[in-house]
């Protein structure tokens, strides 16, 4: 039993603030129960997901193997059944109040426990995570404990107090923070990206936290701002570092743009608790932070050598009121395609324009051109008109960034984001119609994949679509199917 444990929340009211808030402390035995009652909750939550959309649940055993991969394989996802946008988009807003509640309550039982409430941001550490967990559910409560108190008690004035810190003062706090954050930003991205060529969890997920810590910390170094000064000055600089990077040719305004979502929660998540550490009166935050910062290319290298991409399989189809012999001209080889009226193709986004075929049967090479270049795809398995099959051996940039500059030569426009193979299978319908389906099997070496596969999807839904739609076009006009149904 926990000594000097706080009574349990009396009201549903209490109970929230205890997982949501950052006033209460969390003893080991609020933390076990917390844990397991969330995954228990986490797990109902997914499996409510995965049944709506695949019509199966997770195996509660192997759900707690903590790896995307791993839990996409369990469902038979990776390869054999096409997963919907909307699928991954409901499964990354799911687990965004779990990470908020694992975070918060881990650096307050790290606190509780006598440890650094640095201790409880390891939380975020893929795999160091689980021994932090355990660690932290283990560890009694200190009999000299953190005092953890209320964040809006802390900058309440006392009638002794002096008048507020004057504006200019304020303000150099902020362009402190600022500059601090834009630095370690910049100094990451060009270390991650240009370095080590990878775009992982350190770049995505761990230098946004970093960012927000290190803008909290120097805004608050000689006096403790508000928490509303301390994020705003964290969302300033995450803007700001995007900002950066656009005027240094380093990315294009459409990624940073998709990137923006998920810098802004996690810096705001380091700036946030940054503060409430800092103002417990913490005195080894500067020397922690800078660990935390200095570690992070020791990880983001781990990260390269270590992690694999999955193959995922997208999947999009199209019935046509033609038979498949004539379906099948057209999707072998096809003519211009119109513009594209979707606005990211006219960003820049890479899109389909025409293709044509030279041979006939395996071994020929189909090439399809895209806005940024041609795909190569040899052909693989030709059973016409059923099936035609193909390798990518060859691909252009997947995008044209929106940038003030020409030219843009950001690595995650090649190699990143990398079609494997295709396919198209006709299926006969009565009445001499065709269901045509078009799969393209893909990797994305770009994390957390469960954000970054919304948007690879969407645009590989809507490429696949550009394309369907401009065969059944050609297939309901041709002269062949015109002459056909006259005669029915």
């Amino acid at each position: 039993m926990d000594s000097q444990a706080p009574p349990p929340p009396s009201s549903l009211g209490g109970y929230l603030q205890l997982l949501f808030g950052l006033r209460h402390p969390v003893t080991r035995r609020v933390y076990l129960a917390a844990g397991v009652g969330l995954f228990a909750l986490k797990w109902v939550c997914d499996s409510v997901i995965t049944y709506a959309f695949l019509r199966r649940v997770f195996n509660p055993l192997a759900y707690a193997v903590p790896l995307i991969t791993v839990r996409e394989q369990l469902l038979g996802v990776t390869h054999q059944t096409p997963v919907p946008t909307a699928f991954h988009v409901l499964g990354a807003a799911a687990a965004l109040p779990f990470l908020w509640v694992g975070l918060t309550m881990s650096v307050r039982r790290a606190a509780n426990a006598g440890l650094s409430p640095w201790v409880g941001t390891l939380f975020l550490v893929p795999v160091v995570n689980l021994l932090t967990m355990l660690v932290l559910t283990v560890v009694p409560t200190s009999k000299a404990p953190t005092a953890w108190v209320a964040p809006q008690q802390i900058y309440r004035p006392s009638p002794a107090a002096g008048p507020r810190p004057a504006l200019d003062a304020s303000m150099r706090a902020s362009v402190r923070g600022v500059l601090g954050g834009v630095a370690v930003g910049l100094a990451m991205t060009a270390l991650g990206v240009y370095g080590l060529r990878t775009y992982g969890v350190a770049l995505f997920f761990l230098t946004p936290f970093a960012l927000g810590a290190v803008s909290a910390m120097l805004t608050n170094l000689r006096e403790l701002r508000p928490l509303g000064h301390t994020l705003l000055t964290a969302l300033v600089t995450v803007a700001l570092t995007g900002v950066a990077m656009l005027l240094f040719a380093l990315e294009g305004v459409l990624c940073l743009a998709m990137a923006l979502p998920i810098a802004a929660v996690v810096a705001v998540a380091g700036a946030a608790i940054t503060w409430v550490i800092l103002s417990l009166g913490r005195k080894n935050t500067g020397p922690v932070v800078a660990c935390f910062v200095f570690g992070l290319p020791g990880f983001a290298g781990l990260e390269a050598k270590l992690t694999q991409p999955t193959l995922r399989e997208v999947s999009t189809t199209v019935d046509i009121d033609a038979p498949p012999e004539v379906v099948w001209d057209h999707v072998v080889g096809f003519t211009e395609l119109p513009p594209p009226p979707e606005w990211f193709f006219r960003l820049g986004v890479s899109y389909p324009q025409r293709a044509r075929i030279q041979g006939e049967g395996v071994g020929a090479v189909r090439r399809c051109e895209f806005s940024t270049g041609p795909f190569i795809e040899p052909i693989t398995r030709w059973e016409e008109p059923r099936r035609l099959s193909f390798n990518v051996t060859s691909q252009p940039p997947s995008m044209t960034e929106l940038s003030p500059y020409r030219h843009v030569n950001a690595p995650h426009l090649e190699g990143y984001m990398v079609s494997r193979r295709g396919e198209f299978r006709l299926t006969r319908l009565p009445g001499g119609r065709t269901h045509l389906e078009g799969s393209t099997w893909y990797t994305l070496a770009i994390a957390p994949e469960g954000y970054w596969v919304v948007p690879a999807e969407v645009l590989l839904h809507a490429i696949h679509g550009r394309v369907l739609r401009h065969v059944r076009h050609l297939s309901e006009t041709d002269p062949r199917n015109i002459a056909v149904a006259r005669a029915e």
